[in-house]
């Protein structure tokens, strides 16, 4: 794994449909990259919303432009809720376009002013006529599809994460020791039947030598001030827990190097979206059933975990800060990992080069494969200081399982 300064290598010519279906188009020109980075304005840049929401977000605006995109291309894949009538000759740009912008304003009418500018410089663009009608309406019927779909899906309600004092227990950390996001883990899931049918195998028993290994772990790698982090760990810790997301840049980046057309582009952001969001929905369902503490947490208290082996330091802080949820499994493991396998599934193979930057370390990031960037975040967790590796380790496998099962669900090509 290397740090780069400079753009990334261009990568090979990938197809995954037919040649007809996969004309290669320029970044600049394809609606859907563009809609992305107009769902992350309002997702991220604007509303504010934790990675965790913003999970459920892209998933909503990704699923209806896929189907959008899907349908006028005839509907070569299955699609995720409809495929309404459309042309060949419907314009794309448009149903795209149409289908972010309603979804997203349903999502954040607050924003109505400047989604409506970014749209109506979308339609301006596109010359008036049949096509264009046609791809609105096609945009508009996946956007009703999707919005009804997730009418009262259960996002933001007023669940509250279980809060305890005994040794192990989950209690609101440091800085602002808050209640937040303990209502995704009864969100209404996007493909699979019930999110609770995914367990994991819980985490070792306080007095256990894992146990003990864990804590320490972390307790020597993931201080603020630790003496044994190198400067690339505390570079790649930084890099990965970036709250704008490096995994969403990463989608843009392989659909552009790749020169992915409109249909392709839209069905890889939907498997990613989706199965994430998903495999994120089982993970906090397990966060919420084993509830237990985090380092930030247990390391002061380490004097009370009746574990010989471990010792409390009442001063100690982690390097990032934690989030606001409980420990086990690592919530970002099983986000990333469904992104990987996603994306192993759409290319078909692991060995997939890319690069992204971040804001928060300042630097941009080379991989060579799917499995190296994968294999890197899960100890970036650690040396964060937020996660024990048994954490990450297991939120690795809870990932895989959910993504698996979502993407041997939707997506496929038609029979």
């Amino acid at each position: 794994m290397a740090v780069m300064t400079a753009a990334a290598l261009t990568l090979p010519m990938v197809s995954t449909t037919t040649a007809a279906q996969a004309r290669p188009v320029a970044a600049e020109s394809n609606p859907v990259i563009t809609w992305d980075v107009h769902a992350q304005t309002a997702i991220f840049d604007v509303a504010r919303q934790s990675p965790t929401a913003a999970s459920r977000s892209f998933a909503i605006v990704q699923g209806a432009v896929y189907d959008a995109v899907n349908a006028i291309a005839g509907s070569p894949y299955e699609p995720y809720l409809i495929a309404p009538r459309a042309r060949r000759d419907d314009s794309t740009p448009a149903a795209v376009s149409t289908a972010a912008y309603r979804v997203l304003l349903w999502l954040f009418p607050k924003q109505a002013d400047s989604l409506r500018a970014q749209y109506r410089e979308s339609l301006d663009a596109i010359p008036d006529g049949r096509p264009k009608r046609g791809g609105i309406a096609v945009g508009e019927a996946t956007a009703e599809a999707m919005i009804e779909a997730r009418h009262d899906d259960g996002a933001f309600s007023d669940a509250t994460w279980p809060v305890g004092t005994a040794p192990g227990q989950w209690r609101p950390t440091p800085p602002g020791y808050l209640q937040v996001g303990a209502w995704f883990a009864t969100l209404k899931p996007f493909v699979v039947r019930d999110p609770g049918d995914y367990r994991s195998p819980g985490p070792p028993a306080l007095a256990s030598r894992a146990y003990a290994r864990g804590l320490n772990e972390v307790q020597a790698l993931g201080s603020a001030t630790s003496t044994v982090r190198t400067p690339e760990q505390t570079e790649a810790a930084t890099w990965w827990d970036d709250p704008r997301q490096v995994e969403w840049s990463i989608l843009r980046h392989l659909a552009t190097t790749h020169r992915l057309s409109t249909l392709e582009t839209a069905r890889m952001f939907a498997m990613v979206d989706i199965a994430a969001a998903d495999s994120l929905i089982a993970c906090y369902g397990q966060k919420k059933h084993w509830r237990f503490w985090r380092p930030v947490t247990a390391i002061p208290l380490a004097d009370t975990d009746g574990n010989p082996a471990t010792h409390a330091d009442p001063s100690w802080t982690p390097l990032r800060t934690t989030a606001p949820s409980a420990e086990y499994p690592s919530g970002h493991a099983c986000y990333t990992t469904a992104v990987t396998t996603g994306l192993r599934k759409f290319f078909g193979r692991d060995d997939i080069s890319f690069s992204a930057s971040s804001a928060d370390s300042g630097t941009t990031r080379h991989y060579d494969s799917l499995s190296e960037a994968l294999a890197e975040l899960l100890q970036a967790r650690v040396w964060a200081g937020v996660h024990y590796r048994f954490a990450t380790v297991d939120g690795k496998r809870l990932g895989a399982s959910v993504a698996h099962d979502v993407l041997d669900q939707a997506f496929g090509p038609r029979d």
